[in-house]
């Protein structure tokens, strides 16, 4: 599921001209000062971590989710970590800081975390092109495949379509198959446009790792994992699994959170698959704030983390000039909060049942992780927010907790060109449904087989037989209702036959077919 950042504004100060050239000798140059910024009120941050444990009860209350668990980190230290409310709705296990939570899209700058120390150890750099490092890498077109880099996939520049290559995911398939199908996708404008891709950057993971000689889960893990103490945050769903203190996920069904589904996100791990718990992510914090430097030991020379953490690509144009741009670094949402301060963040969602973001502040040396177990309605983001608030101005600018869940509904609404639709009152009569019945194939998602299951068709895609009943709509069209990730409940869409006389020669599966991928030929 795409995973989002907070909006910022690119605000410059400038004492002197940026512009390169030949500097004039009668023009004395300073750095950009750090009073650019609007002061804080003293004691500001004190107070807001006084504020904290409030801020995260009403958060609950007013949201409905189960739990969550909060960490800051200031001065080099972890100054805040606790947990509020339960693991799994309708239980009494508490959640505490040690509560282990799927991240979701947060594993993206900690995954860019990883190839920075790469970058620092002379493995690769953010412009080595990924095809050099990937052999069997493609995409649609082949002067982009061999031009595009780990930066290009980390700022979601590549060209590829906003989610590539999820909807594969959500049928089975496993990370080789994903990227080795992305040649597939029809591409936009190479490094002018801004489409969130997991697989993208999952891609760009993959090369990294590939050139480290290591598979990317153990790289996280002996690269800044196991540098870190972060003894609790893993790559891989079966870890998660395994930990005896980890939050349930939790989806979102009408006005309430219900623990129905699990995720395993390992096809896209490097965009979306990590968990941890707040005291782990809040030492990644401190490192990131400190320039690479963890417990004064330099794990990461700045140079290479600097691109990081810097603006990279704007994320898409402003609706009037006076609206601030959202800026996209590698694997970071970079910005400049209304008080004139930069900041680091990033959120993750997933409509099964996770939502999270962090926030950091370099030049208050703050930073602020928010997790939680219940899909995207603005919990996590609305805790930060209200709490940077305070750090930065000494009172809550705005309801964040409404103007998230406004912003986040989308997410929960249904999909597929069916929704809100009635079946014909005098529908036309479909053909015998063994007229149906058969293989077909699709060289993206693969084949599809056609069953007869009682009285009523079942398509069975992908590697573990993802199943859709179908149900007669009209003719040799039939509703069905898709699951997982990018299906949020209430989603139906149809299927529909291409007849060739009496016998079927193809399906359209709309709810697949975005991107025009979405036939099967028989």
């Amino acid at each position: 599921m795409k995973a989002f950042g907070l909006v910022a504004v690119a605000v410059l100060v400038t004492a002197a001209s940026a512009c390169s050239g030949t500097r004039r000798p009668d023009i004395e140059t300073h750095a950009i000062p750090s009073e650019d910024v609007l002061a804080s009120p003293s004691d500001s941050i004190e107070r807001a971590l006084d504020a904290l444990p409030g801020l995260a009860r009403s958060t609950l209350e007013r949201t409905g989710v189960p739990g969550l668990a909060v960490a800051v980190v200031h001065g080099g230290e972890t100054v805040f970590a606790g947990g509020y409310g339960v693991k799994s709705v309708g239980g009494d296990d508490a959640v505490d800081a040690d509560t282990v939570f799927q991240i979701a899209s947060l594993s993206k700058p900690v995954g860019a975390t990883v190839v920075a120390t790469q970058v620092s150890a002379g493995v690769v750099e953010w412009s080595s092109p990924v095809a050099e490092l990937l052999p069997d890498f493609a995409l649609a077109d082949a002067w982009v495949t061999q031009h595009v880099t780990v930066g290009d996939l980390y700022s979601h520049r590549s060209g590829l379509p906003a989610a590539a290559g999820d909807d594969l995911e959500d049928i089975g398939y496993d990370r080789d198959y994903v990227l080795s199908h992305l040649v597939y996708e029809p591409l936009d404008s190479f490094r002018a446009a801004y489409h969130y891709a997991n697989f993208g950057m999952t891609a760009g993971a993959e090369a990294v790792a590939v050139a480290a000689g290591a598979s990317w889960d153990d790289l996280t893990e002996h690269a800044l994992f196991e540098p870190l103490g972060m003894t609790s945050t893993s790559a891989r769903y079966e870890d998660f699994l395994a930990r005896k203190n980890r939050a349930t996920i939790h989806a979102k069904v009408g006005d309430s959170f219900q623990a129905l589904y699990q995720r395993n996100p390992d096809a896209q791990s490097p965009a979306g698959g990590v968990s941890s718990n707040v005291n782990d992510l809040a030492k990644w914090m401190r490192l990131i704030l400190a320039d690479g430097k963890f417990n004064g030991k330099q794990l990461i020379e700045p140079d290479a983390l600097a691109p990081a953490i810097s603006a990279q690509m704007i994320t898409g144009p402003t609706a009037s000039p006076a609206q601030r741009t959202g800026q996209y670094g590698f694997g970071f949402n970079v910005g400049v909060q209304p008080s004139g301060r930069v900041s680091l963040s990033h959120s993750g969602a997933f409509v099964l049942g996770a939502g999270t973001n962090f926030m950091m502040l370099p030049e208050s040396d703050i930073g602020i992780v928010v997790l939680t177990n219940a899909a995207p309605v603005g919990a996590a983001e609305a805790v930060a927010a209200q709490f940077m608030d305070l750090v930065q101005f000494g009172s809550i600018t705005r309801d964040w907790i409404n103007d998230y869940a406004t912003a986040l509904g989308h997410y929960h609404a249904p999909v597929g060109d069916l929704v809100g639709q009635a079946r014909p009152e005098a529908p036309a009569a479909p053909q015998p449904l063994r007229h149906y019945v058969g293989e077909y194939r699709n060289d993206y998602f693969g084949p599809a087989t056609v069953r007869v299951d009682g009285d009523h068709l079942v398509v069975e895609l992908g590697p573990t037989d993802y199943r859709l009943p179908l149900d007669h709509w009209d003719g040799n069209s039939f509703s069905f209702v898709p699951t997982g990730e990018n299906a949020p409940h209430g989603s139906r869409s149809s299927a529909t036959f291409t007849m060739n006389g009496d016998t079927a020669s193809a399906l359209t599966l709309q709810f697949f077919d975005t991107q025009g991928l979405g036939t099967w030929t028989r």
